[in-house]
């Protein structure tokens, strides 16, 4: 852009009182050190400032900051989760989201091996056993479901669950599949109308899975008489990392090592240590989802990582993924509130996601949080 256009854009949008000149063809401003103008920016448009009230039921969403309970020790028993339930329930979410990846991505995602393959093999259940049993891919079992939905029955029979926990089989939704099972009477979870014996096999492991989707997520929508899950997970910013694994680990482990981390794990080794006591569980629940949390989870691994020195920056291309990952897991959250207004909707993530998950969907116009802690007392 020639000199004269660029003052007077700049000038246009209020870049006043400052010294422009070309030497050699070389725009010079001066002034302005470091060209720091976005270091005092601030928008002045606050979406989180702009809730309406809408016409109708507000949106309400509850954030479960959780622990994998597949890491827990063997003094975790799924009884254990009967109080959280009872808490859970007696909120009555319409909805609940969980930290799965949906089987659309998963079908995505298995399309570019190159960079998804890990991700694939570690998040994405293979769908391929039940595709075959109904003849659907995952897009065609997607839709189907949808199908089945929209006109279902207010009272399906036991051969409708069943076709329809096949088909969210084929769509890549286990948990979806599995709400459906537990609705059965268990002298009805036959090989018949969709599933086949290894079919039903698979849906009987399920069960006892010592996952929070297939023990808190499913247990609860089944209880309260909701028909899925909704899988709003994101690994789409996952990628193979730089060529140096072994500077980027170490650059990140680093980072890691520091006083919030400690006092981390030594929360967590009380709190598991706690586990068989009768208010255990409750209390590393209530600790996950205490207000103070996410700023300890960020000192410990985001902001620590945000600036760790390496010369790469793998301190900050760490962030970068994990932001966006948050970001797009939001955005999947928001879809599903879109889809009928007015509900109440439960999302179980991991704790470190809990802070990420609460700040960005404030920012939402018809997004209201609800304070976990409160529940939790």
């Amino acid at each position: 852009m020639p000199y004269a256009a660029w003052e007077e854009a700049l000038v246009r949008q209020g870049f006043l009182g400052v010294s422009i000149a070309s030497v050699g063809g070389v725009l010079l401003v001066a002034g302005v050190p470091g060209l720091a103008w976005s270091q005092d920016y601030r928008p002045s448009f606050h979406p989180e400032a702009l809730k309406g009230p809408p016409a109708g039921k507000l949106n309400e969403v509850l954030v479960l900051a959780t622990p994998h309970l597949s890491g827990l020790p063997d003094s975790f028993k799924p009884a254990l989760l009967a109080p959280l339930l009872t808490r859970l329930a007696a909120w009555r979410p319409t909805e609940i989201a969980t930290e799965d990846l949906s089987g659309l991505q998963c079908d995505s995602l298995r399309r570019y091996p190159t960079r998804y393959a890990e991700t694939v093999k570690d998040y994405c259940p293979d769908p391929s056993l039940a595709g075959l049993a109904i003849g659907l891919d995952v897009p065609a079992a997607n839709a189907e479901a949808e199908r089945l939905l929209a006109a279902w029955p207010t009272d399906p029979t036991p051969a409708q669950r069943r076709h329809l926990a096949a088909i969210f089989l084929a769509a890549g939704e286990p948990g979806s599949a599995l709400v459906q099972w537990l609705r059965l009477a268990p002298s009805d979870r036959l090989a018949s109308d969709g599933p086949t014996p290894d079919l039903v096999a698979k849906l009987e492991k399920a069960k006892g899975r010592g996952n929070e989707t297939n023990l808190i997520a499913a247990v609860l929508a089944a209880q309260l008489g909701l028909e899925r899950l909704w899988s709003v997970d994101d690994h789409s910013a996952d990628n193979p990392g730089p060529a140096d694994q072994e500077a980027y680990a170490a650059a990140i482990q680093r980072a890691w090592d520091n006083p919030a981390t400690t006092k981390r794990r030594a929360e967590e080794e009380r709190l598991s240590a706690g586990l068989a006591e009768p208010d255990g569980l409750m209390a590393m629940y209530r600790a996950y989802n205490d207000p103070t949390e996410p700023m300890l989870a960020y000192q410990s691994d985001f902001g620590a990582a945000f600036v760790e020195t390496s010369p790469q920056g793998f301190g900050r291309s760490y962030l970068a993924y994990w932001e966006t990952r948050n970001l797009r897991m939001v955005a999947n959250i928001r879809d599903v509130i879109g889809r009928r207004p007015g509900g109440r909707l439960l999302a179980i993530v991991g704790a470190s996601h809990k802070g990420y998950y609460e700040a960005y969907l404030d920012k939402m116009h018809d997004v209201r949080l609800v304070d976990t802690s409160k529940l939790l007392r």
